[in-house]
């Protein structure tokens, strides 16, 4: 009877609800229509919200300078070398071939059509210096803004993350053609191009080192290497006498992945406004209270633990910068570029006897979580570690390890193939790999 009854209750109130009826005024009346049915669901405001940080994002990775014309063009005067000493410059200018030649890149999207032309009929020169004015004119330079006074002549400089962590896919030539952001630039000499600037005064007062020294150090980077900690602690080489710098990372299947550098100085989100603030010379906000430790005596005397500038133009922008480059997939490997058959075995041996899994967890291919490890226990030294708070290595994400293959590998290049990095764990693990077992592996890497 209780359960008849039960049942017979719950008809009744769902009749009862399914009889009401709104007054009239209730389904004519906008404002109480929209209270019962509100216009945009929260669901809705995320998806907006998501497209938003999304095209911003982009916007401020390749063409966001924040405020870092104040240094390169303000106070190194690299514009100057850019323009030569014919348009009021230094020296002979710098023409499109020799900027080639340096590793920076040209986004075809951006170049006007007619110099597109004419760039096909070779009837410009990519000698002459004007040229170079006219792809800074049409914002082609990627990872550079060119900045322009009434009389459109270059008054200043200023750089982009898109300038390390963006390359073309040399569509149209070599160093030119679409975007490919969030790859590391491993043609880029970022050190030979600063050092063009005929004013390195400031890096040299900021180091405490003649100028003379600061260039020497620029032009030992080479290719596809940068030194973010160089004007922290002022240690320009390692301990073999080589230099300090490291390969640029790659800018792109970061979604899941904690630390970004090879040191794990900390977040995606940290090395933005690390970078940003302290490598562009931006104008923001940073604050970093492990700075003032005396082992980074040069970034602890320019206040780099807590930068404070008048005008942000950074820290308004940094949400979006990290949505992007959350939002930038680790690019897939072509076909033609390894051995399917081969690469099937390589991938169970990754996972199995060769033990590479145990740290490159697929499918992120670093460590869920906190991903640092001690020099000895990957068999290396620990002088790049060292130079960072937490004195460990970060493990380094292997998606899209194929546009990786210049420079070399590990934080500093010091393998200089897939096979030398093989070898090296086969023998500190004692994997005991077979020959035929270390090229289906190799086969593997150069597949993810």
């Amino acid at each position: 009877m209780r359960i008849v009854l039960s049942l017979a209750i719950v008809v009744a109130l769902a009749v009862g609800f399914g009889c009401l009826h709104y007054p009239k005024e209730a389904e004519t009346n906008p404002a109480v229509k929209a209270q019962r049915f509100p216009a945009e669901s929260f669901d809705s405001q995320i998806e907006e919200h998501a497209d938003t940080l999304l095209e911003e994002g982009r916007k401020i990775f390749r063409f966001d300078t924040f405020g870092s014309e104040a240094f390169w063009g303000g106070k190194l005067r690299l514009h100057e070398a850019i323009i030569g000493k014919q348009q009021g410059g230094v020296g002979p200018g710098l023409t499109p071939k020799e900027a080639l030649a340096l590793g920076l890149k040209v986004d075809v999207a951006a170049v006007p059509g007619t110099l597109v032309e004419v760039l096909k009929a070779a009837s410009v020169s990519l000698d002459d210096p004007e040229t170079t004015l006219v792809l800074l004119r049409a914002n082609a330079v990627i990872g550079v803004t060119g900045f322009f006074d009434k009389e459109d002549r270059l008054q200043s400089i200023g750089i982009q993350c898109a300038f390390c962590h963006s390359t073309v896919d040399d569509s149209f030539a070599s160093g030119i053609g679409r975007r490919l952001d969030g790859w590391p630039n491993r043609d880029l000499d970022v050190g030979r191009v600063v050092a063009l600037a005929p004013n390195l005064q400031p890096m040299a007062e900021h180091l405490q080192v003649p100028e003379s020294k600061v260039k020497e150090v620029l032009l030992s980077w080479g290719r596809g290497k940068y030194d973010a900690q160089l004007n922290l602690d002022g240690k320009a080489y390692r301990p073999d006498g080589k230099s300090a710098a490291t390969l640029l990372p790659a800018a792109f299947g970061l979604a899941g992945v904690h630390l970004h550098t090879y040191t794990g100085w900390g977040s995606v989100a940290y090395w933005n406004a690390y970078v940003a603030n302290t490598q562009m010379y931006g104008l923001g906000t940073f604050y970093d209270p492990r700075i003032k430790d005396k082992q980074y005596s040069a970034g602890s005397r320019a206040g780099f633990d807590n930068l404070r500038h008048q005008q942000d133009l950074i820290t308004s922008k940094l949400a979006a910068l990290h949505f992007y480059q959350l939002a930038i997939p680790a690019p897939t490997a072509p076909k033609k570029a390894f051995n399917q058959t081969a690469a099937a075995r390589g991938q169970v041996l990754f996972g199995q006897k060769a033990k590479c899994a145990q740290c490159h967890v697929p499918p992120l291919f670093t460590e869920p979580g906190w991903s640092l490890h001690a020099p000895d226990e990957i068999g290396i030294d620990s002088f790049q570690a060292e130079r960072s708070p937490d004195k460990r290595y970060r493990t380094t994400p292997l998606r899209g390890l194929f546009t990786r293959m210049k420079g070399g590998f590990y934080h500093d290049g010091r393998f200089a193939s897939l096979n030398e990095v093989v070898e090296h764990y086969n023998g500190h693990f004692r994997l005991q790999l077979t020959d035929l077992e270390k090229a289906d592996l190799i086969e593997y890497l150069k597949s993810l």
